[in-house]
């Protein structure tokens, strides 16, 4: 079954990290991935822009209208996933933990289920 792991970022938290703290993320985030691209469990990955880079396109009354956003009061947010095959929700969240992201006081790393899937 595939398994969408969501990595929600807040960047107040991760500027209070150090550089060496910060640089272990990443490199945690390589052994990650080598990991399920070993064990045959990796599927695909994203890595999002910052929501300040972003746009929202809103249709009214059939008429595109273009704006800056999207500008949330959350201070978390969407900032990439991984897509894996696994066998359980179990392996899924044994795989979750492993990235480093879900360490950290106050980030966390979401698994949820994909329940349909269209060119994947």
């Amino acid at each position: 079954m595939k398994y969408l792991v969501v990595l929600n970022i807040n960047p107040d938290v991760l500027s209070a990290l150090s550089e060496t703290e910060q640089q272990a993320i990443f490199s945690g985030h390589e052994k990650f991935m080598a990991t399920i691209q070993e064990s045959g469990e990796f599927h695909s990955t994203v890595a999002l822009a910052e929501p300040a880079k972003s746009s929202v396109v809103r249709v009214r009354d059939g008429v595109p209208a273009v704006t800056d956003g999207p500008f949330l009061e959350a201070k978390e947010f969407l900032a990439g996933y991984y897509l894996i095959d696994v066998a359980s929700l179990e392996r899924a969240q044994e795989l979750a933990a492993m990235i480093p992201d879900a360490g950290i006081e106050g980030l966390g790393v979401e698994v949820r289920p994909v329940i349909h899937e269209v060119g994947l």
